[in-house]
């Protein structure tokens, strides 16, 4: 009896299949509107969205107001636990676009055949602060007094190392007179901070805001808002893009453009929304699930969104700097700061949305 059921549902399936590829055949169905474009495919990896819900928002609220889907694209938003999780799909094949911080678009210039282009950006700081534990340095007075002292970082040559090097440098210490330690970010930072494995944390803002809420550290060195990020940094640091190989933007430039136009539509969204618009759409999650302080986060990110997605002109140069106080050998790499990021697309979305 069991043979002969499992001969009719084969057939039964057979007859299925062949009936879906006769469909398939012949073409779009009655339910499909006569000359509707069919959506594009694209896939967006977004590094480290989890741990750090409000770095990608511009995608999210795209993604949550349909925007993609108006531009002619069928999106999809991949979350990695970090940006080189994101970079390695895309480096892949599993992603078209990266989501990450554009110091990774200046790091790939030096690669040979690794070069990405920052198509627009999200943010116009890298939302990062350098934060001590109060239970192990009670008596903090300034950066000097991190000689000798343990700081977790998310990862060597990650931009907070970086950060973390140029606020020691401007105190007078040097990073041997420090004891850097890779603990990466979100759950795992803050576990090593309170296990005492480190003394203090470079990390982004959501994992500080939660320690810095529950009375467990003290913000030193701030690159959250606008100004100060420029004040750590010595000029506009750029924060988030969107980022594609050379080869993607021209082969599929009119999807780069879609997507473009949608964070770009998505920015001027945002310019005008109100904090109980954007919770709407995207509630709070992960180190920030606590309503409040979420919102405070939120109010700190708003002025750090990119009103228009372009990159600042000073911004790369910014960038460049920071990397080569870890890597000395990228200050000559100057002239291939234009390789690294393009305009083209921002300017036609800001035309087309009137950003």
């Amino acid at each position: 009896m069991e043979a002969v059921l499992s001969v009719s549902w084969l057939i039964e399936r057979r007859r299925a299949l062949g009936a879906l590829g006769t469909l398939a055949l012949a073409g779009p169905g009655p339910w499909v509107r006569a000359g509707a474009q069919v959506p594009q495919a694209i896939t967006v990896a977004m590094g480290g969205g989890a741990m750090h819900p409000l770095r990608h928002l511009p995608l999210d609220i795209a993604q949550q107001l349909d925007y993609f889907r108006q531009e002619g694209l069928d999106a999809t938003l991949q979350d990695h636990a970090s940006d080189a999780l994101a970079l390695h799909a895309l480096a892949r094949g599993q992603a078209d676009v990266a989501a990450v911080g554009y110091e990774h678009a200046v790091q790939a210039a030096a690669a040979p055949g690794a070069g990405l282009r920052a198509l627009v950006l999200q943010t116009r700081a890298p939302q990062l602060a350098l934060a001590v534990s109060l239970r192990a340095l009670p008596r903090y007075r300034d950066p000097g007094d991190l000689r000798r002292s343990r700081i977790g970082i998310s990862a060597w040559g990650a931009l907070d190392h970086a950060m973390a090097c140029m606020v020691l440098a401007q105190a007078g210490l040097a990073p041997e007179e420090v004891q850097f330690i890779a603990v990466g970010d979100g759950p795992r930072a803050q576990a090593a901070l309170r296990a005492g494995r480190v003394h203090a944390l470079c990390q982004p803002d959501a994992v500080l805001a939660r320690l810095e809420r529950q009375g467990e550290v003290r913000i030193v060195a701030d690159a959250r808002g606008l100004d100060a990020s420029q004040a750590v940094f010595g000029g506009p640091m750029p924060g988030t893009c969107l980022v594609a190989s050379t080869a993607f933007v021209q082969a599929r430039a009119g999807r780069a453009q879609a997507l473009v136009n949608a964070v770009v539509h998505a920015l001027k969204w945002l310019r005008t929304a109100e904090p109980a618009d954007v919770v709407r759409l995207v509630p709070p999650a992960g180190l920030l699930a606590e309503r409040s302080l979420y919102f405070a986060a939120l109010a700190r990110v708003r002025e750090v969104i990119s009103p228009d997605g372009m990159m600042p002109e000073a911004g790369p140069a910014t960038a460049l700097r920071a990397l080569a106080v870890l890597q000395p050998a990228l200050a000559v790499r100057k002239g291939e700061l234009a390789r690294t990021y393009t305009q083209d697309f921002v300017r036609q979305a800001r035309q087309k949305y009137g950003v």
